[in-house]
Protein backbone atom coordinates (compact mmCIF):
# COMPACT_ATOMS: atom_id res chain seq x y z
CA UNK A 1 0.00 0.00 0.00
CA UNK A 2 2.80 2.43 0.85
CA UNK A 3 4.46 1.78 -2.49
CA UNK A 4 1.21 2.42 -4.36
CA UNK A 5 0.59 5.62 -2.39
CA UNK A 6 4.12 6.87 -3.10
CA UNK A 7 3.66 6.05 -6.76
CA UNK A 8 0.41 8.01 -6.94
CA UNK A 9 2.02 11.03 -5.28
CA UNK A 10 4.88 10.93 -7.76
CA UNK A 11 2.49 10.67 -10.72
CA UNK A 12 0.58 13.69 -9.44
CA UNK A 13 3.82 15.64 -9.03
CA UNK A 14 4.95 14.74 -12.54
CA UNK A 15 1.60 15.76 -14.03
CA UNK A 16 1.68 19.06 -12.17
CA UNK A 17 5.20 19.67 -13.41
CA UNK A 18 4.21 18.85 -17.00
CA UNK A 19 1.25 21.20 -16.71
CA UNK A 20 3.42 24.05 -15.47
CA UNK A 21 6.08 23.54 -18.12
CA UNK A 22 3.42 23.52 -20.82
CA UNK A 23 1.72 26.68 -19.54
CA UNK A 24 5.13 28.33 -19.21
CA UNK A 25 5.83 27.77 -22.91
CA UNK A 26 2.87 29.98 -23.97
CA UNK A 27 1.76 33.52 -23.34
CA UNK A 28 -1.77 32.27 -22.68
CA UNK A 29 -3.38 28.85 -22.91
CA UNK A 30 -6.73 27.29 -21.95
CA UNK A 31 -7.23 24.33 -19.65
CA UNK A 32 -8.91 22.22 -22.35
CA UNK A 33 -5.92 22.82 -24.64
CA UNK A 34 -3.56 21.74 -21.86
CA UNK A 35 -5.55 18.57 -21.23
CA UNK A 36 -5.69 17.66 -24.91
CA UNK A 37 -2.01 18.36 -25.59
CA UNK A 38 -0.71 16.51 -22.52
CA UNK A 39 -3.21 13.66 -22.60
CA UNK A 40 -4.52 14.48 -19.13
CA UNK A 41 -8.10 14.60 -17.93
CA UNK A 42 -9.65 18.04 -17.57
CA UNK A 43 -10.23 17.56 -13.79
CA UNK A 44 -6.53 16.72 -13.38
CA UNK A 45 -5.52 19.87 -15.23
CA UNK A 46 -7.98 21.97 -13.22
CA UNK A 47 -6.51 20.64 -9.96
CA UNK A 48 -2.96 21.25 -11.18
CA UNK A 49 -3.82 24.81 -12.17
CA UNK A 50 -5.42 25.50 -8.77
CA UNK A 51 -2.26 24.28 -7.02
CA UNK A 52 -0.03 26.34 -9.31
CA UNK A 53 -2.14 29.45 -8.70
CA UNK A 54 -1.78 28.87 -4.95
CA UNK A 55 1.99 28.72 -5.42
CA UNK A 56 1.96 32.02 -7.30
CA UNK A 57 3.32 30.41 -10.47
CA UNK A 58 0.17 30.63 -12.63
CA UNK A 59 -2.66 33.15 -12.91
CA UNK A 60 -5.93 33.53 -14.72
CA UNK A 61 -5.58 36.10 -17.50
CA UNK A 62 -8.96 36.78 -19.03
CA UNK A 63 -10.84 34.64 -21.50
CA UNK A 64 -10.51 33.56 -25.11
CA UNK A 65 -13.01 34.51 -27.80
CA UNK A 66 -16.02 32.21 -27.89
CA UNK A 67 -16.26 29.65 -30.68
CA UNK A 68 -19.95 29.09 -30.10
CA UNK A 69 -20.02 27.96 -26.49
CA UNK A 70 -18.82 29.24 -23.16
CA UNK A 71 -15.68 31.35 -23.30
CA UNK A 72 -12.61 29.42 -22.12
CA UNK A 73 -10.56 30.95 -19.30
CA UNK A 74 -7.02 31.88 -20.23
CA UNK A 75 -4.12 30.73 -18.03
CA UNK A 76 -0.66 32.33 -17.96
CA UNK A 77 2.55 31.52 -16.16
CA UNK A 78 3.87 34.19 -13.81
CA UNK A 79 7.29 34.06 -15.38
CA UNK A 80 8.70 36.84 -13.27
CA UNK A 81 7.86 35.00 -10.06
CA UNK A 82 11.39 33.60 -9.99
CA UNK A 83 14.67 35.07 -11.23
CA UNK A 84 18.22 33.83 -11.71
CA UNK A 85 21.53 35.49 -12.58
CA UNK A 86 24.28 34.03 -14.73
CA UNK A 87 27.88 35.21 -14.85
CA UNK A 88 30.51 34.36 -17.45
CA UNK A 89 34.15 34.69 -16.40
CA UNK A 90 36.63 35.04 -19.27
CA UNK A 91 40.26 35.99 -19.45
CA UNK A 92 39.54 39.65 -20.23
CA UNK A 93 35.82 40.22 -19.54
CA UNK A 94 32.93 39.54 -17.22
CA UNK A 95 29.43 39.03 -18.59
CA UNK A 96 26.24 38.94 -16.55
CA UNK A 97 22.61 38.07 -17.40
CA UNK A 98 19.26 38.23 -15.63
CA UNK A 99 16.59 35.72 -16.61
CA UNK A 100 13.25 34.51 -15.25
CA UNK A 101 11.13 31.41 -15.84
CA UNK A 102 10.83 32.39 -19.50
CA UNK A 103 14.49 31.43 -19.86
CA UNK A 104 15.21 34.50 -21.98
CA UNK A 105 17.79 37.22 -21.46
CA UNK A 106 16.05 40.14 -19.73
CA UNK A 107 19.08 42.26 -18.90
CA UNK A 108 22.75 41.77 -19.75
CA UNK A 109 25.98 43.61 -19.11
CA UNK A 110 29.60 43.08 -20.06
CA UNK A 111 32.61 44.78 -18.49
CA UNK A 112 36.32 44.60 -19.21
CA UNK A 113 38.16 42.99 -16.32
CA UNK A 114 41.35 40.96 -16.65
CA UNK A 115 41.14 37.75 -14.67
CA UNK A 116 43.34 37.34 -11.60
CA UNK A 117 43.51 34.35 -9.33
CA UNK A 118 43.40 36.54 -6.26
CA UNK A 119 41.17 37.18 -3.27
CA UNK A 120 40.78 40.80 -4.39
CA UNK A 121 39.45 39.75 -7.81
CA UNK A 122 36.97 37.29 -6.33
CA UNK A 123 35.81 39.82 -3.72
CA UNK A 124 35.19 42.40 -6.49
CA UNK A 125 33.36 39.76 -8.52
CA UNK A 126 31.05 38.89 -5.63
CA UNK A 127 30.32 42.55 -4.91
CA UNK A 128 29.50 43.17 -8.60
CA UNK A 129 27.23 40.13 -8.77
CA UNK A 130 25.47 41.08 -5.54
CA UNK A 131 24.86 44.67 -6.66
CA UNK A 132 23.45 43.46 -9.96
CA UNK A 133 21.10 41.07 -8.20
CA UNK A 134 19.95 43.66 -5.66
CA UNK A 135 19.33 46.19 -8.41
CA UNK A 136 17.26 43.87 -10.59
CA UNK A 137 15.29 41.43 -8.44
CA UNK A 138 13.93 40.93 -4.95
CA UNK A 139 15.57 38.37 -2.70
CA UNK A 140 12.24 36.56 -2.25
CA UNK A 141 12.10 35.75 -5.98
CA UNK A 142 15.77 34.91 -6.46
CA UNK A 143 16.77 31.32 -7.28
CA UNK A 144 20.54 31.73 -7.30
CA UNK A 145 23.63 32.38 -9.40
CA UNK A 146 25.21 30.34 -12.15
CA UNK A 147 28.87 30.95 -12.96
CA UNK A 148 30.45 29.78 -16.22
CA UNK A 149 34.15 29.78 -16.96
CA UNK A 150 36.57 28.19 -19.45
CA UNK A 151 37.57 25.17 -17.43
CA UNK A 152 36.71 21.69 -16.26
CA UNK A 153 34.47 21.51 -13.19
CA UNK A 154 34.32 18.37 -11.06
CA UNK A 155 31.08 16.40 -10.93
CA UNK A 156 30.40 17.46 -7.34
CA UNK A 157 30.53 21.14 -8.41
CA UNK A 158 33.11 21.85 -5.74
CA UNK A 159 36.31 22.61 -7.69
CA UNK A 160 37.70 23.97 -10.94
CA UNK A 161 39.95 21.05 -11.81
CA UNK A 162 41.74 22.73 -14.69
CA UNK A 163 41.58 25.93 -16.72
CA UNK A 164 44.50 26.79 -18.95
CA UNK A 165 42.79 30.00 -20.08
CA UNK A 166 42.59 31.25 -16.48
CA UNK A 167 45.67 29.46 -15.14
CA UNK A 168 43.75 27.44 -12.55
CA UNK A 169 44.33 23.97 -11.11
CA UNK A 170 42.18 22.36 -8.41
CA UNK A 171 40.75 25.66 -7.19
CA UNK A 172 37.84 25.19 -4.76
CA UNK A 173 34.69 26.84 -6.11
CA UNK A 174 34.10 28.19 -2.60
CA UNK A 175 37.11 30.50 -3.06
CA UNK A 176 35.50 32.16 -6.09
CA UNK A 177 32.06 32.44 -4.48
CA UNK A 178 33.18 33.40 -0.97
CA UNK A 179 30.67 35.84 0.49
CA UNK A 180 27.74 34.88 -1.72
CA UNK A 181 24.75 34.04 0.44
CA UNK A 182 22.60 32.72 -2.41
CA UNK A 183 22.89 29.30 -4.09
CA UNK A 184 25.59 29.12 -6.77
CA UNK A 185 26.34 26.58 -9.49
CA UNK A 186 29.53 26.36 -11.59
CA UNK A 187 29.62 25.16 -15.18
CA UNK A 188 32.01 25.01 -18.13
CA UNK A 189 31.38 27.93 -20.51
CA UNK A 190 30.83 25.78 -23.62
CA UNK A 191 28.45 23.47 -21.75
CA UNK A 192 26.56 26.50 -20.47
CA UNK A 193 26.18 27.97 -23.96
CA UNK A 194 25.10 24.60 -25.33
CA UNK A 195 22.56 24.20 -22.52
CA UNK A 196 21.07 27.61 -23.35
CA UNK A 197 20.89 26.65 -27.02
CA UNK A 198 19.01 23.44 -26.32
CA UNK A 199 16.77 24.71 -23.54
CA UNK A 200 14.06 26.16 -25.77
CA UNK A 201 14.73 24.16 -28.91
CA UNK A 202 11.30 23.68 -30.53
CA UNK A 203 12.55 20.60 -32.39
CA UNK A 204 14.85 18.84 -29.91
CA UNK A 205 17.46 16.62 -31.53
CA UNK A 206 20.86 15.31 -30.56
CA UNK A 207 23.50 17.83 -31.48
CA UNK A 208 27.05 19.11 -31.23
CA UNK A 209 27.64 22.67 -30.05
CA UNK A 210 30.98 23.98 -31.37
CA UNK A 211 32.11 26.84 -29.14
CA UNK A 212 34.42 29.19 -31.06
CA UNK A 213 35.75 31.91 -28.79
CA UNK A 214 39.19 32.78 -27.38
CA UNK A 215 39.56 29.04 -27.10
CA UNK A 216 37.67 26.22 -28.82
CA UNK A 217 35.39 23.92 -26.88
CA UNK A 218 32.00 22.37 -27.24
CA UNK A 219 29.20 20.31 -25.82
CA UNK A 220 27.50 17.08 -26.79
CA UNK A 221 23.81 17.84 -26.62
CA UNK A 222 21.28 15.10 -26.02
CA UNK A 223 17.67 15.57 -27.06
CA UNK A 224 15.98 17.32 -24.14
CA UNK A 225 13.30 15.10 -22.63
CA UNK A 226 10.48 16.42 -20.50
CA UNK A 227 11.15 14.38 -17.40
CA UNK A 228 12.05 15.22 -13.83
CA UNK A 229 15.70 14.84 -13.01
CA UNK A 230 17.89 15.40 -9.99
CA UNK A 231 20.64 16.59 -12.33
CA UNK A 232 19.52 19.66 -14.34
CA UNK A 233 22.17 18.98 -16.97
CA UNK A 234 21.99 15.20 -17.01
CA UNK A 235 19.40 14.95 -19.76
CA UNK A 236 21.00 17.58 -21.98
CA UNK A 237 24.80 17.54 -21.71
CA UNK A 238 26.83 14.33 -22.11
CA UNK A 239 29.78 14.86 -19.79
CA UNK A 240 31.89 11.79 -20.51
CA UNK A 241 33.90 9.72 -18.04
CA UNK A 242 35.78 12.69 -16.59
CA UNK A 243 33.32 15.53 -17.19
CA UNK A 244 35.47 16.88 -20.02
CA UNK A 245 33.67 15.79 -23.17
CA UNK A 246 33.45 18.32 -25.99
CA UNK A 247 37.12 19.34 -25.86
CA UNK A 248 37.07 19.73 -29.63
CA UNK A 249 39.81 22.35 -29.47
CA UNK A 250 42.35 19.63 -28.77
CA UNK A 251 41.44 17.30 -31.58
CA UNK A 252 44.33 17.15 -34.05
CA UNK A 253 43.55 19.05 -37.24
CA UNK A 254 47.02 19.17 -38.81
CA UNK A 255 49.63 16.70 -37.48
CA UNK A 256 52.89 18.56 -36.87
CA UNK A 257 51.03 21.85 -37.42
CA UNK A 258 51.11 25.03 -35.37
CA UNK A 259 51.86 24.76 -31.70
CA UNK A 260 48.84 24.95 -29.41
CA UNK A 261 48.78 26.61 -25.99
CA UNK A 262 48.43 23.10 -24.52
CA UNK A 263 51.93 22.25 -25.77
CA UNK A 264 50.83 19.88 -28.55
CA UNK A 265 50.89 20.70 -32.25
CA UNK A 266 48.14 20.94 -34.85
CA UNK A 267 45.20 21.31 -32.44
CA UNK A 268 41.91 22.71 -33.71
CA UNK A 269 42.27 25.57 -31.23
CA UNK A 270 45.27 26.92 -33.14
CA UNK A 271 43.23 27.22 -36.33
CA UNK A 272 39.63 27.87 -35.30
CA UNK A 273 39.63 29.98 -32.13
CA UNK A 274 38.49 33.60 -32.49
CA UNK A 275 42.11 34.64 -31.82
CA UNK A 276 42.96 33.53 -35.36
CA UNK A 277 40.80 36.38 -36.64
CA UNK A 278 41.89 39.11 -34.26
CA UNK A 279 45.58 39.82 -34.67
CA UNK A 280 46.75 37.27 -32.13
CA UNK A 281 43.91 38.16 -29.81
CA UNK A 282 44.76 41.86 -29.58
CA UNK A 283 41.98 43.05 -31.88
CA UNK A 284 38.23 43.17 -31.52
CA UNK A 285 36.25 40.44 -33.30
CA UNK A 286 33.54 42.91 -34.32
CA UNK A 287 36.20 45.04 -36.04
CA UNK A 288 37.38 42.04 -38.04
CA UNK A 289 33.90 41.33 -39.38
CA UNK A 290 33.37 45.02 -40.10
CA UNK A 291 36.51 44.99 -42.27
CA UNK A 292 35.46 41.72 -43.86
CA UNK A 293 32.04 43.10 -44.80
CA UNK A 294 33.77 46.23 -46.14
CA UNK A 295 35.77 44.17 -48.63
CA UNK A 296 39.18 44.22 -46.93
CA UNK A 297 41.31 41.79 -48.91
CA UNK A 298 43.58 40.70 -46.06
CA UNK A 299 40.56 39.96 -43.84
CA UNK A 300 38.94 38.04 -46.71
CA UNK A 301 42.07 35.90 -47.10
CA UNK A 302 42.21 35.13 -43.37
CA UNK A 303 38.48 34.29 -43.36
CA UNK A 304 38.78 32.01 -46.37
CA UNK A 305 41.47 29.94 -44.63
CA UNK A 306 39.45 29.96 -41.43
CA UNK A 307 36.30 28.64 -43.14
CA UNK A 308 38.32 25.93 -44.89
CA UNK A 309 39.74 24.68 -41.60
CA UNK A 310 36.39 25.03 -39.86
CA UNK A 311 34.69 22.95 -42.57
CA UNK A 312 37.09 20.09 -41.83
CA UNK A 313 36.21 20.23 -38.14
CA UNK A 314 32.49 20.41 -38.88
CA UNK A 315 32.62 17.41 -41.22
CA UNK A 316 34.61 15.40 -38.68
CA UNK A 317 32.02 16.15 -36.00
CA UNK A 318 29.25 15.11 -38.37
CA UNK A 319 31.05 11.85 -39.13
CA UNK A 320 31.68 11.19 -35.43
CA UNK A 321 28.20 11.89 -34.09
CA UNK A 322 25.77 11.96 -37.04
CA UNK A 323 23.99 14.86 -35.34
CA UNK A 324 23.24 18.49 -36.03
CA UNK A 325 26.21 20.84 -35.61
CA UNK A 326 25.69 24.31 -34.14
CA UNK A 327 28.33 27.04 -34.53
CA UNK A 328 28.41 29.07 -31.32
CA UNK A 329 30.65 31.18 -29.15
CA UNK A 330 31.97 34.58 -30.23
CA UNK A 331 32.35 33.52 -33.86
CA UNK A 332 28.83 32.09 -33.87
CA UNK A 333 27.55 35.58 -33.09
CA UNK A 334 28.80 36.92 -36.43
CA UNK A 335 28.93 33.93 -38.77
CA UNK A 336 25.33 34.08 -40.02
CA UNK A 337 25.98 35.74 -43.42
CA UNK A 338 28.63 33.13 -44.24
CA UNK A 339 26.76 30.01 -43.15
CA UNK A 340 25.83 29.01 -46.69
CA UNK A 341 29.47 29.18 -47.76
CA UNK A 342 30.46 27.05 -44.77
CA UNK A 343 27.71 24.55 -45.60
CA UNK A 344 29.01 24.21 -49.16
CA UNK A 345 32.56 23.60 -47.92
CA UNK A 346 31.36 21.03 -45.38
CA UNK A 347 29.14 19.29 -47.93
CA UNK A 348 32.09 18.90 -50.32
CA UNK A 349 33.87 16.85 -47.64
CA UNK A 350 30.88 14.70 -46.70
CA UNK A 351 30.83 11.10 -47.90
CA UNK A 352 27.11 10.51 -47.37
CA UNK A 353 25.25 13.80 -47.81
CA UNK A 354 24.96 16.24 -50.69
CA UNK A 355 24.22 19.23 -48.50
CA UNK A 356 24.99 20.36 -44.97
CA UNK A 357 21.50 21.25 -43.80
CA UNK A 358 22.47 19.77 -40.43
CA UNK A 359 24.69 22.82 -39.85
CA UNK A 360 23.39 26.05 -38.28
CA UNK A 361 24.48 29.14 -36.39
CA UNK A 362 23.56 29.50 -32.72
CA UNK A 363 20.31 31.22 -31.73
CA UNK A 364 21.70 32.80 -28.55
CA UNK A 365 24.38 35.27 -29.64
CA UNK A 366 24.75 37.59 -26.63
CA UNK A 367 26.18 36.29 -23.34
CA UNK A 368 25.08 32.74 -24.14
CA UNK A 369 27.34 31.19 -21.50
CA UNK A 370 26.03 33.50 -18.77
CA UNK A 371 22.46 32.72 -19.82
CA UNK A 372 23.10 28.98 -19.76
CA UNK A 373 24.62 29.23 -16.29
CA UNK A 374 21.52 31.06 -15.03
CA UNK A 375 19.24 28.52 -16.70
CA UNK A 376 20.71 25.74 -14.58
CA UNK A 377 19.17 27.43 -11.55
CA UNK A 378 15.89 27.93 -13.43
CA UNK A 379 15.80 24.26 -14.42
CA UNK A 380 16.54 23.15 -10.88
CA UNK A 381 13.46 25.04 -9.76
CA UNK A 382 11.31 23.92 -12.68
CA UNK A 383 12.11 20.27 -12.03
CA UNK A 384 10.73 20.50 -8.51
CA UNK A 385 7.49 22.42 -9.14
Amino acid sequence: MKSSRASNIEVKRINRNRTFRYVNSFERISKPEIAQSLGLSLPTVQQNVRELIALGLVRESGTFESTGGRKASAISAVKGSRMAVGVDITRHHLGIVLTDLSGTTLIHERVKRNFENSRAYYADLVRWMTRFREKNTAASRFLGFGISLPGIIDRENTAVLYSHALGLNNLPCSVIAEGLEDPVFFINDANAAGFAEKYHDPHPRNGVYLFLSQSVGGALLQSYREILSRDPLGDVIFGGDNNRSGEFGHMTLYPEGMKCYCGKTGCVDSYCSSRVLTSDGGDDLKSFFTRLEGGDRESASVWSRYLRDLSIVVNNLRMFYDAEVIIGGEVGRYIGPWMEELRELAADRNTFERDASYLSACRHRVESSALGAALVQVERFMSNV
